[in-house]
């Protein structure tokens, strides 16, 4: 892991490269020391490491310290407990590293970990160590969270799927700590998209795993028992007639609730590629859903239990969370095409004041100030995903073996990833762009589409933006 990595990015857009300095110096207060590691916490006011952030932050983060992003995934494997569980969060107090495990709290974990294999290159230990991670953790899930043995993983508490003070939970605790779930509550133990989801891509990883390994064996276990859950899925909360999923309360009924974590399901990849074209198109994209002047909304704003609360709640306003997210999601199942969209939106939403928030009102775009202490700023995921849309609409992004080239149109800019010896850089003007490796030029192309090569520069994929 000695490469050196960093990247430059310069556009005559001078309202976007104040926001990107910004960002870039912003990141830099949530970097904190663990016992002389070096990692990034989420920020504006969370002064941990989350599971459902950062590790997924991390990761964006590695185009400029492969060492902090490298940390923010082995924190989390060597503080798994015996039993496979791995802590929802974890502090620094007092000198110490303090594992928690009173929530699941999300679980962008899997994939951002796997792909840093690839940029930090750590060797085979470290695979194998987050093949045994994901193993237990899977295991630990089949045991503990299906409490009705009906075949669906269950949310036990709000923190469970990172939806604090969400309408839809009702009297389920913020968190949890016990080993069976609460007793006498309205909602909860939940059959849960999100916690089926975690089993899914803790099975696909694994799938991807025992391939690197050579294990095909293995591979198409791991790949039939992914299917199993994405099955169960469909079977028992996708709704065909509403073209969405819905979890079901501790009575199996199911929760009407026109929620946005389908999007999240995406980001997993548990969902079949019919079940994301008729989210996307029949809510996501529904300016009276999802598709507001600020889009993604935790919650539509036609429905009920939607609340424009502008404090840290997730029952309506859109959070910057969903939009790092949503990169992956939308590119997990072809809509390439909508991340510049959703890009430019809360790029636009931030220019202002150059102020990194949790939320927004869907309605205005008008930022959420209040934080856990005075007015917030410097929050991690609004950071990161400033970064990381402009990666994608300007910039370059090493995903595994393959980089993505954006090629958008815009302002005219450069923008160039060091890795190690090599430079990648793809310059855009009004009407295209042309991209380099190591001052060789590699392609030409009109404006507004995508790029995908290999890491030597040879295209396997052109994407219409």
């Amino acid at each position: 892991m000695n490469k050196e990595v960093k990247v430059v990015f310069d556009t005559s857009d001078d309202s976007l490269k104040r926001l990107y300095d910004d960002a870039e110096r912003k990141c830099l207060l949530n970097i904190k020391d663990f016992s002389g590691r070096k990692v990034l916490v989420e920020g504006g006011g969370y002064e941990k490491i989350w599971l459902e952030t950062q590790p997924m932050g991390g990761e964006m983060y590695a185009k400029r310290n492969l060492e902090i992003g490298l940390n923010n995934q082995l924190l989390f494997m060597e503080y798994a407990r015996e039993d496979g569980r791995i802590p929802g969060s974890i502090a620094y107090e007092d000198g110490k590293i303090i594992p928690q495990f009173n929530k699941f709290q999300g679980f962008c974990f899997p994939q951002p970990a796997l792909n840093m294999y690839y940029l930090a290159e750590p060797g085979i230990d470290y695979l194998d160590m987050l093949y045994t991670t994901l193993e237990r953790f899977d295991e630990y899930l089949w045991r503990v969270r299906d409490s009705d043995h009906d075949g669906c993983l269950e949310s036990w508490c709000k923190y469970d799927t990172g939806e604090d003070n969400a309408v839809r939970y009702m009297d389920a605790p913020d968190g949890w700590e016990e080993e069976y779930p609460p007793q006498d509550c309205r909602i909860v133990p939940m059959a849960s998209l999100d916690v089926m989801s975690y089993s899914y891509t803790a099975r696909e990883t694994l799938m991807e795993i025992s391939q690197i390994l050579g294990k095909q064996n293995l591979a198409e276990m791991w790949k039939l028992k992914s299917k199993h859950v994405s099955n169960k899925i469909r079977e028992y909360l996708w709704n065909e007639d509403k073209g969405t999923c819905f979890d079901r309360d501790k009575n199996h009924f199911e929760i009407p609730i026109l929620y946005h974590n389908t999007l999240r399901a995406m980001y997993w990849h548990s969902i079949d590629q019919d079940m994301a074209d008729a989210f996307v198109k029949r809510h996501l994209l529904n300016p009276d859903e999802f598709w507001t002047e600020m889009p993604l909304p935790s919650v539509a704003v036609n429905d009920s239990a939607f609340r424009n609360i502008s404090t840290n709640n997730w029952s309506g306003q859109s959070e910057s969370l969903t939009y790092q997210r949503a990169i992956r999601a939308l590119e997990n199942y072809g809509y390439d095409s909508l991340i510049p969209k959703l890009g430019r939106r809360f790029i636009d939403a931030l220019k202002k004041e150059c102020r990194f928030v949790q939320q927004f009102d869907p309605f205005t775009g008008e930022i959420s100030r209040v934080s856990l202490d005075g007015e917030m700023d410097a929050y991690g995921p609004a950071i990161l995903s400033t970064l990381e849309y402009i990666s994608r609409i300007y910039g370059v992004h090493r995903e595994k073996n393959y980089i993505y080239w954006g090629c958008t149109t815009g302002s005219e800019s450069i923008y160039e990833q060091h890795i190690g010896e090599h430079i990648y850089s793809v310059e855009n003007t009004y009407s295209g762009a042309s991209a380099k490796i190591d001052g060789r030029e590699i392609f030409e192309t009109k404006a507004d589409v995508k790029i995908v090569t290999d890491l030597s520069g040879n295209i396997v994929n052109v994407v219409d933006l």
